[in-house]
């Protein structure tokens, strides 16, 4: 496989709805997404990263540096056996793997497509249909929040994720279970507490939660580890699962009991299944976490959720719920049985609606032999 040309764009979609996490709240999405063409093929790749350093130190604007400046010279025209080699040979640009991921993640696509296969078959997938989750912000007040969580249920999700923080925990996780019973049921923190908050993360325990997510600090592990002996609840790790060695420190360290895999966070697709390998091999479930992607990242997310070890469902909601339109047609569905259907077509398998996209782009970069073309 071979890359001749890079793309890449920055693009602006608005939420159907504002998303508030313990980090902000914010009312559009920024974007970058990648477009690789080789031998009469294209793929594509959307990069995770966001306008704020919050959930990472990775922006939009330092992942456009790295990819234009660092990583297209060292993958454009380079004869490539595998896209899992890609990783390895960007090894001396050390961190910035939601960089990297979205070059391997259109890589993979490219990959597939050329083959002439659905991408969850190159993946090593084994199911046509995956479980889907929902991912439910901080909301105005408890009154909302039980809307959402009704409107989603009839929806069909399968399991229901409330984002927290202090101030805004215990009382929704006991408005939620009052109203709702014995859902499937999960909290996600995004590092909005320290140890010190033991004893009051400890009350979440009466209420029976798949997880706690990212509790602590993003780089602590230790103090991860400290809580998960005071809890009964499970926690799983997000933010702090930037490398394969960090999981395997954190899994020996008993600071989780479930990890939450999103490929952007770990650098792409091939460090993704190691992570799931890793997990599988000490029984520790894992589930596709989201970064309110457009349809195009979220259908690389459908593909990679086939992988055997991703046991509970993840944050892959419909499409619908975040941009209306979307980038591609049709859009990511959810069935009234909470599943999704995995493409079936070549790559991500799904149509991209290219008006929509040069619509949304705020700027272009286009890489070919080296030589960059800039356009507005």
């Amino acid at each position: 496989m071979r890359i001749e040309r890079l793309e890449l764009r920055l693009l602006k979609l608005p939420l159907v709805h504002f998303f508030e996490t313990s980090f902000g709240r914010i009312d559009d999405k920024h974007f970058i997404l990648v477009r690789l063409d080789g031998d009469g093929a294209t793929g594509y790749g959307e990069c995770v990263a966001e306008q704020d350093p919050y959930y990472s130190s990775e922006t939009n604007e330092t992942a456009w540096h790295i990819i234009a400046d660092f990583v297209a010279p060292r993958v454009l025209g380079v004869e490539v056996a595998h896209p899992r080699d890609l990783f390895a040979a960007l090894k001396a640009i050390r961190g910035h793997n939601m960089a990297k991921a979205a070059v391997e993640m259109a890589a993979w696509d490219l990959f597939a497509k050329q083959r002439g296969e659905p991408l969850s078959r190159a993946l090593g997938g084994v199911r046509d249909r995956i479980a889907s989750g929902v991912s439910i912000g901080i909301q105005r007040s408890l009154p909302e929040l039980a809307e959402k969580v009704e409107r989603e249920l009839a929806a069909g999700y399968r399991r229901i994720k409330i984002k927290i923080k202090p101030g805004w925990d215990v009382a929704a996780v006991d408005m939620v279970r009052t109203r709702f019973g014995a859902i499937p049921l999960m909290v996600d923190a995004n590092a909005a507490y320290t140890l010190a908050d033991a004893d009051h993360l400890a009350e979440l325990d009466r209420f029976d939660l798949m997880m706690i997510e990212q509790p602590l600090d993003y780089d602590d592990i230790a103090d991860h580890a400290t809580l998960q002996r005071r809890l009964k609840t499970p926690i799983c790790l997000d933010e702090s699962i930037k490398t394969i060695g960090i999981a395997r420190d954190a899994i020996a360290a008993g600071a989780c009991r479930i990890i939450n895999i999103k490929p952007g966070r770990v650098g792409g697709f091939a460090e993704s299944i190691r992570l799931h390998d890793l997990c599988a091999a000490h029984a520790i479930p894992v589930w596709h976490g989201g970064m309110l992607e457009s349809g195009i990242g979220r259908a690389a997310n459908v593909h990679l959720s086939t992988l055997p070890n991703f046991t509970l469902p993840g944050d892959i909601a419909a499409s619908k719920r975040y941009f209306d339109p979307d980038l591609i047609e049709p859009p990511i569905e959810v069935a009234a049985d909470g599943t999704v259907a995995v493409p079936t077509a070549p790559g991500i398998g799904v149509t991209i609606r290219h008006d929509r996209v040069e619509a949304a782009t705020l700027r272009k970069l286009e890489v070919r032999s080296q030589k960059l073309e800039v356009r507005s």
